[in-house]
């Protein structure tokens, strides 16, 4: 049997559950490896990939008799088919932090069970990647590296944060990329000073700072990374800033290891920002896999224990409202000793110069 479902059902068990609905698409992907439209259920008898007539084949040919798992035609089946799947009143589990209330009161309806929160079960196994997770990251950082040393090499007056945007989501898509990871950050000047910024018509100057935040998605999985660079000349307001934000990445590679607790080393890294007179904006980091964001969040609330073969993106920044702003990220795999950076791009200053 899949080993992931496997796990489910053991973990299920324990908790005295019958079986579980899956409808988080990220969830039935990381349970099935499909991608097509649909919802999991994993029941006493069997499990069960329900989707429609757009779907079956491309799902039909997609499953192994090794996955174990039966697909079906939403349309042929009939409700005794859906009532039949568990034994009525079974404990099924179901997830609470996506199920919305009309969804809530359709499970209920359809398959007469009572139904049970599962505390982000999936979620938090998701935080620990295997072999074949691991190398699919890997493969979409090496895309996102690449794609970073091109736009910098071929960036040209009159390109406008639109223009850059677009020329990195088709070098991705052309290098093996699936898609992108999230929308395109790039940001010049006074734009870079907020952390989301859109991609506008604003066109590159001379003298600007260029905010790149950037990643891609390779068989489903996710790459994140954050650059600045500077075109012509690197003003000496950035050198203090980019100093600060880069030296902040260095210290959580080395301290952000197996067995080290969240809460306690981001609440050090907030001191070293009160005592700079910066202003924290956002987490330092993120978890990433099948989502950009997962589980866990580099914030001082979060109080918990870091684990081997979890990938993380860290991602410290300084913003001067109206002014400019320094993000520098990279994803990594936490180890034993300490992170392994994933993303590879130069991290000291880069100046470039504008083709025509």
């Amino acid at each position: 049997m899949n080993a992931k479902i496997k796990w489910l059902r053991n973990q299920l068990i324990s908790s005295k559950l019958e079986g579980m609905i899956i409808s988080n698409p990220v969830n039935v992907r990381y349970l099935t490896g499909l991608s097509e439209e649909g919802f999991f259920i994993v029941a006493p008898k069997e499990n069960i990939f329900v989707t429609d007539s757009r779907y079956i084949e491309s799902v039909n040919r997609n499953l192994t008799i090794s996955d174990e798992i039966v697909a079906y035609d939403s349309k042929n089946l009939s409700k005794y088919d859906y009532e039949s799947i568990f034994t009525t009143n079974d404990n099924v589990g179901f997830e609470e932090n996506y199920v919305t209330y009309e969804k809530y009161k359709n499970y209920l309806h359809t398959y007469q069970v009572n139904l049970m929160e599962t505390e982000g079960l999936i979620e938090n196994a998701r935080v620990i990647k295997d072999k074949e997770e691991i190398e699919n990251i890997t493969k979409a950082c090496e895309i996102t590296d690449k794609a970073f040393e091109y736009i910098i090499r071929n960036l040209k007056e009159g390109m406008s944060e639109k223009d850059v945007a677009f020329e990195i989501e088709k070098f991705m898509i052309q290098n093996g990329a699936d898609g992108l990871a999230f929308d395109s950050i790039v940001a010049f000047g006074e734009n870079s000073s907020m952390p989301h910024a859109v991609p506008t018509d604003r066109k590159i100057r001379k003298g600007d700072i260029i905010q790149f935040d950037i990643g891609c998605k390779y068989n489903g999985y996710c790459s994140d990374f954050s650059r600045v660079i500077f075109v012509e000349e690197v003003k000496e307001e950035y050198k203090e800033v980019y100093d600060f934000v880069l030296n902040e990445q260095e210290k959580l590679s080395i301290m952000l290891k197996d067995g080290s607790n969240i809460k306690t080393i981001i609440k050090d890294r907030e001191t070293d920002y009160k005592l700079k007179n910066y202003e924290v904006l956002h987490a330092f980091g993120h978890g990433v896999g099948l989502d950009i964001h997962e589980r866990p969040i580099l914030r001082s609330k979060q109080d918990c224990i870091l684990k081997e073969n979890s990938v993380i993106a860290i991602e410290p920044g300084v913003y001067k409202t109206g002014k400019f702003g320094i993000r520098i990220e990279d994803t990594f795999l936490v180890g034993k000793s300490g992170c392994i950076r994933l993303t590879h791009a130069n991290r000291d200053y880069t100046v470039v110069k504008l083709g025509k």
